[in-house]
């Protein structure tokens, strides 16, 4: 003998859909595992949820109506209407019917408050009645239960979300400097209409880069990552990345171009012809003793400030002095007499 779904929620054949609501909520209420704590509560959860799953989907019903459990679960020969092959399996969470069913939300903070897990619980009546007076049915865009606002929420309201999947993000300073549009194309998981099977699906993510945006600027695309039916999609997070640049490093919104110098120009002065980002050339000229790892600065020469993109930092010059790796005599006594000691 198969199963009796009607006998498991306590309702006859041919009940209205209204009452096999009604029906489900009462028990699953009564025997959920959370709060029953009897041996068999967990079993007894698991059989009202299948019979739900049955009985409030009008396919799975008629089939069930005609040919018992053998027939819905293709074990009993025959087919489903008209002929056509249907064959159901429950998929085995009745937390998932319980979530989808109440939307999300804790039904035993509504109607019981808060309780802490070990307190016992004893349902015997359906515990909506005491909102009978508003009318289980009488408020529209609420059937089977009242009207309450808010109580048909997503089902993702009670799951939890992933973690948040971060990607680096690299990008050259010539891109930061004048900001870009980049298109990142991700490959997700994602449900398909039954809530149960999952396909592969490419989507395209765009990101405008603004000027000036500095190194570790996050941006977010909230719940982009992989669904399931038991989880609320991870956030996918880009962390911008500067590119190594062959003449330039920045710091901040500041721009550091190192420049290589002679001992000799370093000592004696000389004039330079100093890069920028924006393809320009700035010419300094030198007539003070420069010191190894000193700084100059040309003031607007950076990058654009993040919040005022008309407004810039600086291009900072750093001087590498390069020293001879040897000198002659010669040249060493004439050092001598022209440097101070």
């Amino acid at each position: 003998m198969g199963k009796d779904y009607y006998k498991i929620l306590g309702i006859q054949k041919g009940t209205a859909e209204d009452e096999i609501k009604k029906a489900y909520r009462k028990l699953a209420l009564k025997y959920h595992p959370d709060k029953n704590k009897s041996p068999d509560a967990e079993e007894r959860f698991k059989e009202i949820a299948e019979a739900y799953d049955v009985l409030s989907d009008p396919k799975k019903r008629e089939i069930y109506d005609q040919f018992g459990e053998e027939g819905l679960k293709g074990g009993g020969g025959g087919g489903g209407p008209n002929g056509t092959n249907f064959q159901y399996t429950f998929h085995g969470d009745p937390h998932a019917v319980f979530a989808e069913f109440f939307g999300g939300r804790n039904p035993f903070d509504i109607f019981f408050g808060q309780r802490n897990g070990d307190e016992e619980m004893e349902i015997d009546e359906d515990p909506l009645s005491s909102f009978s007076g508003f009318g289980m049915h009488g408020m529209p865009g609420m059937p089977g239960m009242g009207g309450m606002p808010g109580f048909q929420r997503a089902r993702t309201a009670a799951k939890k979300q992933d973690p948040p999947v971060t990607h680096e993000l690299k990008v050259s300073l010539e891109e930061i400097f004048t900001g870009c549009t980049k298109k990142m194309k991700i490959r997700r998981k994602r449900l398909n209409p039954d809530r149960q099977t999952m396909r592969q699906e490419d989507t395209i993510l765009t990101i405008d880069i603004k000027k000036g945006w500095k190194e570790g600027t996050k941006i977010t695309f909230p719940k982009q990552g992989d669904e399931t039916a038991n989880n609320i999609p991870a956030d996918i997070i880009f962390v911008l990345k500067d590119k190594p640049h062959p003449v330039f490093k920045r710091s901040g919104s500041d721009i550091i171009y190192v420049a290589k110098i002679t001992l000799r120009e370093a000592l004696c002065g000389c004039t330079l012809a100093i890069p920028t980002l924006d393809k320009k050339t700035h010419t300094m000229v030198l007539k003070d003793v420069i010191q190894p790892g000193s700084q100059r600065r040309i003031s607007g020469g950076g990058m654009p400030l993040p919040k005022q993109p008309d407004h810039r930092g600086d291009l900072v010059i750093e001087f590498q002095v390069h020293f001879p790796e040897s000198l002659s005599n010669a040249t060493r006594e004439k050092m001598k007499e022209l440097l101070p000691l």
